[in-house]
């Protein structure tokens, strides 16, 4: 039963290998809290990313996920708790890629500049620099744009340059703050299998952001359900869905439609329940 999904306790197993991300005890305000305001966005968050893992982040708008992020590639530290990336402090590097939902492309740049941008620090020879960028413009189907400008490219074309961009310093760890959340319903569906293409050659650790809960079900290992404003770790799912998942078949299989259900009814519970949302205190079942 999904009910009886494993909880997330904290623990670690001591035979399974060292976490690749770990959070312990993870706490976030912003604002002005000495005196005791501002917004407690997290509290007492724990959580374990494994090595070669691809993890998703779920739950209503406001429960933190993007913080933790954010504080996993060392943009702001907690408040209170610990943060181990690959056993040591969190900062932004060449092993950590990072893909935004607004694509975040320097518009006077070509498709080939900007994924070369990421290569400035790590490769100092232009011919090696530019044959790295070329490989990854050619794994996400863009050469024939290599010299093209964001502003000549669709939403989805951007995207892929996002991709290219931070899979280009070929990182240990990628984080996904909801990558797809701005392009229409088709382009979004060709983009996941083209991110699970991607991610089965690389094999990196994926923390992905998402709303979707057939997104997270279709991409993840692992789903993390996230509580409400202070953002909490509830659970955290095994999805249990052989690879690969390029089919749309997939989304028939018993185990995804029970694993949907499950997670719709439990974020729906949450917003209705949740003081802060707009929802609360509805009752969605009837008519209007």
């Amino acid at each position: 039963m999904i009910g009886d999904a494993p909880q997330h306790t904290g623990s670690v197993d001591a035979a399974a290998p060292a976490p690749r991300i770990l959070l312990r005890g993870v706490s976030k305000t912003f604002g002005n809290h000495k005196d005791g305001g501002g917004t407690l966005a997290l509290a007492n968050v724990d959580l374990t990313v494994r090595d070669g893992a691809f993890v998703s982040l779920l739950g209503p708008s406001g429960c933190g996920k993007t913080t933790i992020l954010r504080m996993v590639n060392g943009l702001i530290a907690p408040d209170t708790g610990t943060i181990t990336v690959s056993g040591q402090a969190p900062a932004p590097g060449p092993d950590m890629g990072f893909v935004f939902q607004s694509f975040r492309l320097i518009p006077w740049s070509s498709v080939r500049g900007n994924v070369e941008f990421a290569l400035v620090e790590t490769i100092p020879d232009k011919a090696e620099r530019r044959a790295r960028a070329d490989r990854y413009i050619e794994l996400v189907g863009l050469t024939r744009f290599a010299d093209a400008y964001p502003s000549e490219l669709s939403g989805g074309m951007k995207q892929r340059v996002a991709l290219a961009r931070a899979l280009a310093s070929e990182p240990a760890i990628l984080l996904l703050d909801e990558p797809f959340a701005s392009i229409d319903a088709q382009t979004r569906e060709l983009m996941q299998i083209e991110l699970m293409r991607l991610w089965t050659l690389r094999k990196s650790v994926a923390l992905f952001v998402t709303h979707s809960v057939d997104e997270a079900i279709l991409l993840s290992d692992q789903i993390v359900l996230m509580g409400p404003r202070p953002g909490r770790v509830l659970e955290v799912i095994d999805v249990g869905l052989d690879r690969p998942r390029w089919t749309y078949d997939v989304r028939a299989e018993p185990r995804f439609i029970e694993l949907r259900s499950y997670l719709w009814d439990r974020i729906r519970t949450l917003v209705l329940t949740d003081p802060q949302s707009d929802f609360y205190g509805r009752d969605l079942s009837t008519n209007i």
